[in-house]
């Protein structure tokens, strides 16, 4: 068996080589065929040094940062060859590779970067935040009740845009001697302002409900089962598509079923429903979705069934009816101490049992209630236009700051910060 794995990452690590290898060639050749960069354009700096698989993080962030430009030049730097070839090809904003240090600090030089957001906790972010004389800004990638959302290494960075009260309330328990009336700045979440971006919706409204169901996957321990695909989803979507008053649009993970064979199993039947009924009934138009936009579905559906996870704040900030399946397996842990403490638990059980609960929670008045609570805990004011208004005062600020800043420091000697860094490591192949 030891051999056997052995022999797995071998050829794991060979194909990745040479798709690294082949992704260096082909971003090379894009990078040739593009112009360079306009000196002294850009303000705002997007520092990202992840691979591929943590695009999710940044491509979030798309519509609000497009947004932001139109008064502040957004600029994605961009350290793994990989997530540079990718965000080449589907970013709406403008992508500088800066692989080398020498490379970022060549941007840094040609640039006047006066704020850098950055959107994880990756190490390689002390590479970049080495360069003072401008404003360091955590805004992450979501709004959760992980550990992740306290950790102390928001005191890194010089300021720290959060979703809103409840985030401060997390942060206050574990933050000690941190200036929260400065340097936490709540904004909302500018991304439900793009939920819905003006694009036709795969199916067309009527009267039927639409019911967003959104599973994550299995996971890989019994902590983290959080996923209700097969203990949930086949009898709730096959009740859902009999009713002939509802539209599903299904939306599961990209990693469903890939620990759990009966996982992916309950995911292809509940794919097949769908597909079934809509060919007994096209005018139903449910929906199996697998693209890489997110935000439609989450402002389009009438009420939402979601798993314990990101999905949850994600359909929040929309404050539409929610649903979240509890897990079945007692292994799961369930952090009680935010939003899940009131929410609305969908139990596992039969068809007929789900749906009623489904029906009761869309047009239950009081649940609606608790919700509005809820949501303006975590996200404040949530009208249309309100967050992102919030973002761009928020930045306009830190503008501010820095011309202030600039301008009382404009006899200082000036420093040389660009020195050789014998720590520059070797990219991830992903």
């Amino acid at each position: 068996m030891g051999l056997r794995r052995d022999a797995q990452r071998a050829v794991k690590l060979a194909k990745d080589i040479m798709w690294s290898r082949r992704a260096q060639r082909e971003l090379l050749r894009k990078l040739r065929e593009l112009p360079p960069l306009e000196p002294h354009r850009y303000r705002i700096g997007v520092y990202f040094a992840d691979g591929r698989v943590n695009l999710y993080q940044l491509r979030q962030w798309y519509r609000p940062l497009l947004e932001l430009s139109k008064r502040h030049p957004v600029l994605i730097l961009s350290r793994a060859s990989g997530s540079a070839l990718e965000l080449l090809e589907e970013s709406p904003l403008p992508v500088a590779y800066v692989r080398r240090v020498v490379d970022l600090e060549q941007v840094i030089h040609d640039q006047d970067l006066h704020v850098v957001f950055y959107v994880n906790q990756n190490a390689k972010n002390f590479q970049m935040m080495r360069y003072g004389r401008r404003w360091h800004v955590f805004i992450n990638h979501g709004e959760s009740d992980k550990m992740y959302m306290t950790t102390n290494q928001f005191k890194a960075y010089d300021y720290a845009f959060i979703a809103g009260d409840a985030a401060r309330a997390r942060l206050e328990k574990v933050l000690w001697d941190y200036d929260f009336d400065k340097r936490a700045i709540p904004i909302g979440r500018p991304q439900a302002d793009h939920y819905l971006d003006g694009s036709p919706l795969p199916y067309t409204p009527d009267e039927r409900e639409v019911v967003l169901y959104a599973p994550t996957w299995e996971g890989d321990r019994g902590a983290a089962a959080y996923g209700s695909i097969a203990s949930h989803g086949v009898p709730l979507v096959k009740a859902l598509l009999a009713t002939g008053r509802h539209r599903v649009i299904y939306r599961p993970h990209p990693r469903s079923g890939v620990v759990d064979p009966d996982y992916r199993a309950a995911n292809r039947e509940i794919i097949e429903a769908i597909s079934a009924a809509n060919a007994a009934d096209p005018s139903a138009q449910h929906v199996y979705d697998d693209g890489p936009s997110l935000g439609w579905q989450l402002a389009a559906a009438d009420v939402a069934i979601v798993d314990i996870s990101a999905m949850v704040y994600d359909r929040l900030a929309a404050g539409k009816p929610l649903l979240i399946t509890r897990p079945v397996n007692p292994e799961a842990q369930i952090d009680t101490g935010g939003y899940l403490q009131a929410c609305e638990w969908l139990d596992a059980g039969d068809g007929a049992a789900m749906l009623a609960r489904v029906d009761a929670v869309a047009h239950d008045a009081d649940a609606l209630a608790r919700l509005e609570a809820w949501v303006e805990r975590y996200f404040g004011d949530t009208t249309p236009g309100v967050t992102t208004a919030r973002f761009h005062e928020a930045v306009d600020r830190l503008m501010a700051e820095w011309e202030r800043f600039a301008a009382l420091h404009a006899g200082d000697e000036e420093v040389d910060e660009f020195e050789a860094d014998d720590e520059d490591e070797a990219e991830a192949l992903t």
